[in-house]
């Protein structure tokens, strides 16, 4: 994973985290891999990856189990609100960018479509 130097760390693996959870690559309920093992696939300090998990369990997302290590969360209504927050932020930067190189919301309309016609096609 290549990060952003303008953003910490941890908030960036907890956005690769979200972002892993609502696709379903990390399935409710599944066990996570432990601190150390997710600095070295991370290439960061545990103490960055730890920081990331437990900001993750504050906004619920993980549970703790003791012995038995960090869990998704298996509440799918929040899993579905954070869905949902992910693609509206998604969607407001893609707005501002567009507003940005000088479209109006009619041209973003217009892109938008085209493109979903095209990949349709294809």
């Amino acid at each position: 994973m290549e990060f952003n130097p303008n953003v910490p760390i941890y908030i960036q693996i907890m956005d690769e985290f979200k972002k892993h959870i609502v696709s379903g690559d990390y399935p409710l309920g599944s066990r996570v891999k432990s601190v150390r093992d997710l600095a070295v696939e991370y290439g960061v300090n545990p103490n960055t990856v730890q920081r990331a998990l437990s900001e993750l369990e504050r906004e619920g997302l993980l549970r703790s189990e003791r012995t038995a290590g960090r869990f998704i969360s298996e509440d799918q209504a929040l899993i579905e609100k954070l869905e949902q927050e992910q693609a509206t932020s998604m969607v407001r930067l893609f707005i501002g960018d567009m507003h940005d190189i000088g479209y109006d919301d009619e041209q973003i309309l217009d892109a938008v479509t085209q493109e979903l016609n095209q990949n349709q096609n294809e």
